[in-house]
């Protein structure tokens, strides 16, 4: 039974795509490390004002500093630059793959594979030229097979009604499985850290207004401003609330897409058929990269 893996595409795609998950990883990590280095500066600041000793003060400001260089530091490097750069080569990658697996415009059906080959390496050429910035966080290991593997020969050699069922099944069958996990993910993840800063300002407010009775208490209320503003830009940065959105529209058109055709008579419509197709599933990824660059 033919069934194609991430292994099977160019390796333009996995190099790609390894790029994207690394500085995606990079990125997050600097924001982790940058708010969780803020609340403690804030836990070192609160017991600072009673320790007589200056260390506490020393080690705050050291902090500060430590987090002072890590917004230099994304700033500079930009990893989330990569990350979006190296996900668009990636999905592009696979598209173009999808399509010249199917026969698809612009790799229509033809006697000589030998053709549509260099149309398509032709393609990976471009898709390179233009995104240049990549090239220094591209490794080199899955570079040296051929682009077109021996995979995807096979399935364009398929006949249409065997290519037809193929698609539906390994693509949007899916592409729908993996849109409606990561809609449902983001969805939990987006309540969690919403909950969670409505505890954090639930206990300040409780703590302040204890504080109204017991005055003489010293009540670490900056240090919990600190963490619930945290978690919200952690929510912020993550998206999880517009992802889940976003992730469900496209979960849900893929569905209609899939079922709109249930048969196909010719090569022409079959062809249509995967454009209207990939670009649903490209849709979504390019909103949010437009949106990145706005």
């Amino acid at each position: 039974m033919i069934k194609v893996e991430d292994k099977d595409l160019p390796g333009l795609y996995q190099t790609s795509d390894k790029a994207s998950i690394n500085e995606q990883k990079k990125f997050f990590n600097g924001i982790t490390w940058y708010l969780i280095l803020l609340i403690i500066a804030a836990i070192f600041a609160y017991f600072s004002d009673d320790y007589p000793n200056p260390i506490l003060k020393i080690i705050t400001t050291v902090i500060f500093l430590i987090t002072l260089f890590i917004m230099i530091w994304l700033r500079i490097s930009r990893p989330d630059d990569i990350w979006y750069n190296g996900r668009a080569v990636a999905e592009s990658v696979k598209t173009r793959s999808w399509r010249w697996m199917m026969r698809a415009e612009p790799y229509v059906d033809c006697e000589n594979i030998e053709i549509m080959r260099k149309y398509f390496i032709n393609d990976m050429k471009t898709i390179l030229k233009q995104n240049e910035s990549l090239i220094g966080k591209l490794g080199i290991s899955a570079s040296i097979e051929d682009p077109i593997s021996n995979i995807m020969i096979q399935v364009r050699r398929l006949n249409l009604s065997e290519r037809f069922k193929f698609y539906r099944k390994e693509r949007i069958t899916n592409q729908a499985l993996w849109y409606t996990k990561k809609a449902k993910f983001n969805k939990d993840k987006a309540e969690l850290w919403f909950w969670t800063t409505v505890s954090l300002h639930a206990l300040a407010i409780i703590l302040l207004l204890y504080n109204i009775y017991e005055p003489t208490l010293k009540i670490p209320i900056e240090v919990i401003a600190t963490a619930a503003s945290s978690v919200l830009t952690w929510l912020q940065s993550k998206k999880h609330n517009e992802l889940s959105s976003s992730y469900s529209l496209t979960a849900h058109e893929i569905i209609l897409i899939k079922s709109e055709i249930t048969r196909i008579e010719n090569e022409a419509d079959f062809s249509n058929y995967i454009i209207n197709c990939e670009n649903a599933f490209s849709r979504e990824h390019t909103q949010w990269f437009a949106r990145k660059n706005e």
